[in-house]
């Protein structure tokens, strides 16, 4: 067979596989959430968000509210390196992220049931 029959056969094969792929999980809420940085924030996200009265005030402070929290959990940036990752029950992770022109950065302890975020704070640039 030659070869261009072969590539030819390929691509067709991979492009019905393209097709059936996109038919199946078209409609799902399916994601690719490989890397550290996008596991971390959505094991945050998918629990229970509290707020402690310091990272309320903070916030009230910023003039910002739960829902630039929400943003901040989908768009931020974790920064591993000033994170506690290592304790035993609950660890804290360092975000840092743009919400309505303000670079800010929050910490949140992410224990196993629950979130909490504990501070909000202007990010140095």
């Amino acid at each position: 067979m030659k070869l261009i029959y072969r590539l030819g056969y390929y691509l067709g094969g991979f492009t019905i596989g393209l097709i059936i792929l996109f038919f199946f999980l078209g409609g799902k809420k399916t994601s690719c959430d490989y890397g550290p940085n996008a596991r971390t924030l959505k094991n945050i996200r998918t629990k229970k968000l509290m707020y402690s009265e310091k990272g309320q005030r903070e916030l009230l402070a910023l003039s910002l509210d739960t829902t630039a929290v929400s943003k901040l959990l989908n768009n931020g940036d974790v920064i591993f390196s000033e994170s506690q990752t290592q304790l035993d029950s609950c660890n804290i992770y360092v975000i840092e992220g743009s919400v309505s022109e303000k670079h800010i950065k929050i910490e949140v302890e992410n224990c196993s049931i629950v979130a909490t975020l504990l501070s909000a704070r202007k990010a140095m640039d």
